[in-house]
């Protein structure tokens, strides 16, 4: 059975109604991303940075898969599938994808400031002060901030190295240190990269741009891949 490993960004959320991370003018939400998303930002205004995450992961609660998270998690019918997602929310889990890595974090989890082991799922939506871990530590979000170390990327490198086929959807190649993991794509995998806003990479040998939003692109490009690798 091929494999497929998919990197998704902001963009496949954004067409389910979850506000992007950065917008033109730095803001999140109206929020300048470093008053709630470095840790310096928890040290100063801890309150601050909960409601934030609240407040997102209120709106997440409501969110649908769209059907480019559908047609990812219906393509393990016929793959091995890797989502690797710089997002924060669950939809690709809501979609049925059952092999999700979240570079960034996941925003329906916490975990202790105390003991970094130690993870646990938000019931709901809000993470409040004094919401304790198992040793009596505050809990935060469990969200890899601005400045702090991504933990995952050396699993995420490694389902990289065992594509047969790589997929880049909504995302503009431009965060890092998810961005580089094309560079660990082999010349001879294909790579199909879905955004209405292509980088401004030329389409070459087995690097095909595909310029539309992910929940047009995601399920035709599947419908192809199906038809070439299974039929």
């Amino acid at each position: 059975m091929k494999k497929i490993v998919a990197l998704t960004g902001a963009g496949i959320s954004a067409e389910s109604g979850i506000a992007t991370f950065r917008d033109a003018n730095g803001l999140w939400e109206g929020h300048n991303v470093m008053d709630v998303a470095t840790p310096e930002a928890w040290e100063r205004n801890p309150d601050l940075v909960l409601e934030f995450y609240n407040q997102r992961r209120k709106a997440a609660l409501d969110a649908k898969p769209n059907a480019g998270h559908r047609a990812l998690a219906d393509l393990e019918q016929h793959f091995e599938v890797c989502v690797i997602t710089q997002n924060v929310d669950n939809l690709h889990e809501k979609a049925g994808s059952t092999n999700v890595i979240h570079l960034h974090g996941e925003l329906f989890k916490s975990r202790s400031t105390g003991d970094e082991s130690l993870v646990y799922d938000v019931e709901g939506w809000e993470l409040k002060k004094g919401d304790c871990c198992s040793r009596g530590t505050q809990l935060r979000p469990h969200i890899v901030w601005f400045g702090e170390a991504v933990p995952m990327m050396d699993a995420a490198i490694e389902e990289a190295l065992r594509a047969d086929i790589f997929l880049v959807i909504g995302t503009s190649l431009l965060v890092y240190p998810a961005a580089g993991l094309i560079n660990f794509i082999g010349e001879e995998v294909p790579k199909y990269i879905i955004d209405p806003e292509l980088p401004g990479i030329p389409e070459r040998n087995n690097l095909h741009l595909i310029a539309k939003k992910a929940g047009e692109g995601v399920p035709e490009l599947a419908e192809k891949l199906i038809k070439e690798y299974t039929s």
